[in-house]
């Protein structure tokens, strides 16, 4: 089969394999007794505050851990891996998975943006998002098809539907038809029913001509497969220019493929695509694909743990949440495991001071986010949610260095870790996001010079 052609949006439209017991079973978290928590604590025009303790968070300190979220614009190249100058803009972009849409929301003003549909079909289910160091976003459809949107409207091509002057959405209740918003980059269709792993690579930084610092030759990665069809997985490369497949790697070990496939994705340093499956039985395998050689080689998970999340910290070193068994941080450079069994959880990512944050699982027994010292494996913080957060899912961290949560409702939370309040967006549609949805887990693993 072939994964090379794509759609360009118009008016018209290894190394050594170790052994991996295989079984049955999912255990994936129900998708099933959702209750919204409504617009009574926020609306897709505004936000407002709510805390553990009822107290405002309006007005409250922010403080500043350097450089982090999304992609700023800059003047001086120096820096290099998105740390260079000052943040003039920082989104969080999270999926709304049965409208089949993509929501831009300013992490600093909590206003919606944007949202644009993901696919031709508005049929792709779409969960897993990825921020680039150039800002852009791409987001993966579980139903098939990768998704580029443009961050900054100046940057979009105002005669990409055929029409002069820029069209592009303006928030929550302004998603353009398809093929009619200019900040759709491009559509890459996919010959998989089964997607999810989405993580762009780090990128290189040059002066262009004018003087300003461009981001070049990104590369994003992404897993596909297909529906109860063992060893049908193929993790690809593709241009994050264009769209285009550049690289299949099969993955024919994973032969236990029923509704889910590969789960989650993430990148080191190294620009290395790591992901997990969460299909079979323990130990489940973490795979790591090597950029330069495109060979893999698959690492049991500690079988206790089964996973969920997956993130890279600033060492290089890979974590996973498992939504049993605790959470498990895997060095590359040991090839050793550590676990903290206590904790379970599902989405994750680490901040600027070393801090791992995860959301918790079981909803029964924890809703909120536990802070995990990336060092120790221990766990130092829980910033209770209950009973405002009906279901904590994924984290990201923004530019001021506050943590993101998204839960499956209706609702994004901005937590502030240091005073453990939070502000809330709601205006989201059973939002089901938990991979890098604002650009720092990229930032944080990117070297801090290069090209």
């Amino acid at each position: 089969m072939s994964h090379h052609h794509r759609l360009r949006i118009t008016a018209l439209t290894f190394f050594s394999m170790l052994p991996i017991a295989c079984g049955d079973g999912e255990g994936r978290p129900s998708d099933e007794g959702i209750t919204s928590i409504g617009d009574e604590i926020g609306t897709s025009e505004s936000a407002t505050a709510e805390t553990g303790n009822d107290q405002s968070t309006e007005g409250a300190m922010k403080f500043d851990f350097g450089n982090q979220g999304d992609v700023p614009l800059v003047n001086d190249c120096s820096g290099g891996g998105g740390g260079m100058g000052e943040v003039e803009f920082s989104y969080i972009w999270v999926a709304n998975s049965p409208e089949s849409t993509i929501s831009k929301i300013n992490t600093m003003t909590m206003l919606e943006e944007g949202r644009y549909l993901t696919r031709p079909d508005s049929a792709g289910n779409p969960s897993r998002t990825s921020v680039s160091l150039s800002g852009a976003v791409a987001v993966a459809n579980r139903a098939g098809g990768i998704t580029k949107v443009i961050a900054e409207p100046v940057k979009c091509d105002e005669m990409a539907n055929g029409v002069p002057g820029l069209q592009t959405s303006s928030g929550a209740g302004d998603v353009l038809p398809w093929g009619q918003d200019d900040c759709l980059a491009w559509y890459a269709p996919m010959a998989y029913d089964l997607q999810r792993p989405l993580a762009w690579a780090p990128a290189e930084v040059v002066q262009n001509p004018d003087g300003e610092c461009e981001y070049v030759n990104e590369k994003l990665w992404t897993t596909g497969a297909l529906t109860s069809q063992g060893g049908s997985v193929v993790a690809m490369r593709l241009n994050g220019d264009t769209g285009a497949v550049e690289a299949n790697i099969p993955v024919p070990e994973l032969t236990e493929i029923g509704g889910l496939g590969p789960y989650g994705g993430a990148v080191d340093q190294g620009a290395n695509f790591w992901f997990t499956h969460r299909e079979g039985a323990a130990p489940w395998p973490l795979v790591r694909v090597d950029a330069q050689t495109l060979t893999y080689t698959i690492y049991p998970v500690p079988a206790e743990v089964q996973p969920y999340g997956i993130t890279v910290d600033s060492k290089g070193r890979v974590w996973i949440a498992g939504t049993i068994g605790g959470t498990a941080r895997f060095d590359p450079a040991t090839q050793t495991w550590a676990t903290l069994p206590g904790v379970t959880g599902l989405g994750l990512q680490e901040d600027g001071l070393g801090r791992m944050w995860i959301a918790a699982y079981p909803w029964d027994v924890q809703r909120g986010v536990y802070g995990i010292d990336s060092e120790t494996v221990t766990q130092f913080d829980f910033i209770d949610m209950t009973p405002y957060a009906p279901e904590s899912r994924g984290i990201s961290i923004d530019a001021d260095g506050n943590v993101w949560m998204v839960d499956q409702t209706s609702s994004a939370y901005r937590i502030d870790p240091e005073t453990k309040q939070w502000q809330v967006y709601s205006g989201l549609n059973a939002p089901y996001t938990y991979s890098d949805m604002t650009g720092w887990g990229l930032k944080n693993v990117t070297p801090p010079s290069q090209g």
